[in-house]
């Protein structure tokens, strides 16, 4: 939620205060990803099989959308590979606005109504309709984090997280980067201002996480 330079300086500084490092330590690498205006998603997979997917909901507890899902055309319902014995894939479903856009004209030409913004479209979408219904809303996908992990040694950063969704088929969004340091969480976020307006799909802002995996959980 903080927009200015000095946000990426405060963040770095509380996350070298928390690892106990000093100023002669070297900078922190992080990942750095956009945050998608969409609906937060759970798939679990078993046996690299799609069996249920549920909305993020508040806490746990999630509604399950599993048939909805199914017809999101961006989300495997079976990993490429070897797969883990279970993989939580969390991510965000959301509609690109050249989707939207065209969903909207032909709203119009059939005389019905329109709608009012593409996260909101998604969203109803995937809570609501019956599965033939969704399969003809154009959404999408992004997977970003992961939730229950059985039988997989994960990699050692964030970054190769990611890389390893996208062997598995997974769509992950190709702008993200590992910075070092403030000044590279700094970098990303003006980077990212200068090519918003530009994007494909909405963002609410910008995401930095420690890319090492050992050092989030400290």
């Amino acid at each position: 939620t903080d927009t200015e330079a000095s946000g990426a300086e405060a963040f770095d500084a509380r996350i070298r205060r928390e690892l106990g490092l000093t100023e002669t330590d070297p900078p922190v690498a992080y990942a750095a990803e956009l945050k998608f205006d969409g609906l937060a998603i759970n798939l679990r997979y078993e046996q690299g099989v799609l069996v249920t997917a549920a909305t993020r909901g508040d806490g746990e507890q999630g509604e399950d959308v599993t048939q909805n899902i199914r017809t999101v055309g961006q989300i495997p319902l079976r990993l490429h590979g070897a797969a883990p014995e279970v993989l939580e894939v969390r991510g965000e479903v959301y509609m690109r606005r050249d989707d939207f856009e065209a969903l909207n004209e032909r709203q119009r030409e059939k005389g019905e109504k329109t709608f009012i913004n593409p996260r909101n479209t998604a969203a109803g979408a995937i809570r609501q309709l019956d599965p033939a219904l969704v399969a003809q809303r154009p959404l999408s996908f992004f997977a970003y984090g992961l939730g229950e992990v059985r039988g997989w040694a994960l990699p050692p950063t964030h970054g190769e997280l990611l890389d390893a969704f996208v062997a598995m088929g997974l769509p992950v969004c190709a702008d993200r980067a590992v910075v070092q340091g403030a000044d590279g969480l700094v970098a990303f976020h003006a980077a990212m201002g200068a090519k918003r307006d530009a994007l494909p799909f909405d963002i609410d802002g910008v995401v930095y996480k420690v890319n090492s995996l050992d050092l989030q959980q400290q």
